[in-house]
């Protein structure tokens, strides 16, 4: 019993740990952006709180323009994934064909290659269609989601097939089953996928650095990058101010749904 209950104490202090560690950079950075330059690193409870480092960062870099295009380039993923994931998924959940284990093996093992293996074949296909430095460019290889098709397969074989077979009864096409019965039916799954999904691209770093070359296509990511880099003079309180700036949406959007989001993969049936 005292043996349990002190592997248990252990349990807890190594989790408050390691939860101080992965907030610590973030509470340094609120740190930093509430106050001026001169208290950046250095701690003391009576220094002044401001704003100023949010203005100057705001004003010193586009930001509402790389803003713009983190927007467009996430919507439209995540658009197109919804599409293509939800009619593969379908396929896969609700009819036999002939080699269709197969197929299905084939987009799992997409799980297992990493996006930055195909840089250069994306870049080169991106060249070819002439989208170099666009936001069509940027959400083109990601559309097709391995991840998005099998979570989505799993929640459609675990809708009743009554309910299909009673919607075909009623004059319903495979189009209209699955808008009106599968679809409703996953909403939870689609809102856990969609924050997954968006917060992923949303800090996408690498392919849109290698693909975009100007400030109308660059997402926040690369133009924080830029804003913040050495040659650019390096102030901890601007930068921090801007790091919030770029995070912000996304930790609000966790604030706001971070039920629903553990709600969502727990009734995923994900096996």
């Amino acid at each position: 019993m005292h043996v349990s209950r002190f592997w248990q104490t252990i349990e807890t202090l190594a989790a408050w740990l390691l939860g101080i560690l992965w907030a610590a950079p973030l509470i340094f950075a609120f740190w930093a952006a509430f106050h001026p330059p001169a208290y950046a690193v250095h701690f003391d409870l009576t220094a002044p709180l401001t704003l100023a480092n949010f203005v100057e960062a705001w004003t010193t870099a586009p930001f509402a323009r790389y803003f713009i295009n983190t927007i467009l380039y996430t919507t439209m993923t995540t658009a197109l994934q919804f599409v293509l994931c939800t009619l593969a998924a379908y396929a896969f959940a609700c009819y036999d064909w002939k080699g269709k284990d197969i197929v299905f093996s084939l987009i799992l093992v997409q799980l297992m290659v990493m996006p930055d293996q195909l840089l250069v074949v994306n870049y080169q296909t991106m060249t070819t269609l002439g989208l170099v430095d666009s936001i069509p460019a940027i959400a083109l290889p990601y559309i097709a989601s391995a991840f998005g098709v099998f979570l989505l397969r799993q929640n459609f074989k675990q809708v009743p097939l009554a309910l299909a077979e009673a919607a075909r009864v009623e004059g319903a096409g495979p189009l209209k089953i699955l808008m009106k019965v599968y679809v409703p039916l996953s909403k939870s799954v689609y809102l856990a996928y969609g924050l997954v999904s968006i917060s992923w691209h949303w800090n996408n770093f690498l392919w849109p650095l290698v693909i975009t070359n100007s400030v109308s296509t660059r997402p926040i990511t690369v133009g924080l990058s830029i804003f913040g880099s050495p040659e650019n003079g390096v102030n901890f309180a601007i930068v921090s101010a801007g790091t919030l700036m770029s995070v912000a949406p996304l930790l609000i959007a966790f604030l706001l749904f971070q039920r629903q989001f553990v709600q969502s993969f727990m009734r995923a049936g994900i096996k």
